[in-house]
């Protein structure tokens, strides 16, 4: 799990959400780590080794 489900379900709070499905967890994992994958794809096609904000 790359996400905090704590920092999640306060995220959820804030927005008025009261409770978060068992699932959710599993899917917002997989499109984070797809966004990280594509966030490294960028890098290395920019020739870096660092991940910075652009990015994203």
């Amino acid at each position: 799990m790359i996400a905090v489900r704590t920092q999640i379900k306060e995220i959820a709070k804030e927005e008025g959400i009261d409770n978060i499905s068992a699932d959710f967890f599993d899917r917002f994992d997989i499109k984070v780590k797809e966004l990280a994958k594509a966030c490294c794809k960028r890098a290395k096609e920019n020739g870096r080794k660092t991940l910075m904000g652009k990015d994203v």
